[in-house]
């Protein structure tokens, strides 16, 4: 529980500094939001009017203050500090409410906005993280087994290959193939039915996937490497268990340690990293969502979206830190931590 408490502190000081941070750079970016909503033929006074609406005339510590207070707060507090009532609808957890302010551009709250888009993304991180788990372990564990043959190095090769091209490179060549050529895929965007968002979602989960799987590939055949020449391997082959019965069930029970705890890093990564690839996809997610924010200098939702990617892989390292320590009892015994 001491663990749990200071990892729990720690990530909510990350979160402030990188919200903060976020914040700072955003309102020292060259360009003005004011004139961005307003449009080019818009006149001096109307671009004034609409600063003063959005609050951006305003000293950035007084907007900081004023966001910060408005981020987190209880009901009564959002009545006296909003006078807006449409405004202050916000995500509710317990006793508290996440107010994110409205976008500049759509004039919607943002915590609406980012619900909208979660699933999306979340749809999208789930399949790639499938893709990298089914190619990365299979590929690690037959590369294992044939160690110093073609077929290992064909598999390293491979695997090194896909952790150093670009994401965006490998999108494009899918996209080439399986959408232009064969015409088997549709190019990007997002389906009106769930055939076609499940055809839709098979290039950019693709994309995502395989890359991690070249990493996957690497880390599960030197963890299975290192286990084959284990004496319990060595006996369970000498009682008559199969090859493949020593590897599958007793090597990769010890293999899948770390590999959990990086599927957990995974998983808070794939949701802030697949800006990349929604953007080259149009796949209307959060990415795609953060760039148009960025190019449209929309405050609120630049700060949102990254709140949202900073929490998911905030506490995705937590949960990672404490299946590691739960998984091993090394670390558990090391941190004082005795089983129950």
């Amino acid at each position: 529980m001491k663990r749990l408490a200071e990892r729990l502190v720690w990530a909510v000081l990350v979160l402030w500094a990188v919200i903060t941070l976020t914040f700072v750079i955003n309102n020292v970016l060259p360009g003005d939001p004011a004139r961005m909503v307003a449009g080019p033929a818009a006149r001096p006074a109307d671009i004034e009017r609409i600063r003063q609406q959005l609050g951006l005339d305003r000293p950035l510590l007084a907007q900081y203050a004023r966001f910060m207070s408005r981020l987190v707060h209880t009901p009564r507090a959002a009545a006296d500090d909003v006078p807006d009532k449409e405004h202050a609808s916000c995500a509710a957890w317990g006793q508290l409410h996440i107010d994110l302010g409205k976008s500049y551009q759509q004039r919607r709250p943002v915590t609406t906005i980012l619900a909208e888009k979660l699933p999306r993304t979340a749809m999208l991180a789930m399949a790639a993280l499938l893709v990298q788990l089914v190619l990365g372990v299979l590929m690690g564990i037959l590369a294992a087994m044939k160690r110093g043959t073609r077929a290992d190095l064909g598999i390293v090769g491979v695997s090194l290959l896909g952790v150093s091209m670009p994401t965006f490179m490998l999108g494009i060549g899918l996209q080439y193939v399986f959408a232009h050529r064969l015409k088997w895929l549709p190019l990007d965007g997002f389906g009106k039915t769930p055939r076609e968002n499940l055809l839709s979602l098979v290039l950019p989960a693709l994309t995502l996937g395989i890359f991690g799987a070249a990493y996957y590939t690497r880390l599960v055949r030197d963890e299975m490497i290192g286990l084959l020449q284990q004496d319990y391997i060595r006996t369970a082959l000498a009682k008559g268990a199969s090859r493949y019965r020593a590897v599958l069930v007793h090597a990769l029970r010890n293999a899948l340690v770390p590999i959990v705890t990086v599927v957990a890093l995974d998983l808070g990564a794939l949701v802030g990293g697949a800006v990349v690839t929604e953007t080259l996809f149009r796949w209307p997610g959060i990415g795609a969502l953060s760039v148009n924010a960025l190019l449209d200098r929309d405050g609120p939702v630049i700060l949102g979206t990254v709140l949202l990617t900073s929490t998911a892989i905030v506490l995705s390292n937590v949960v990672a830190d404490f299946l590691y320590v739960l998984l091993d009892p090394r670390i558990r015994a090391s941190s004082g931590d005795t089983p129950r």
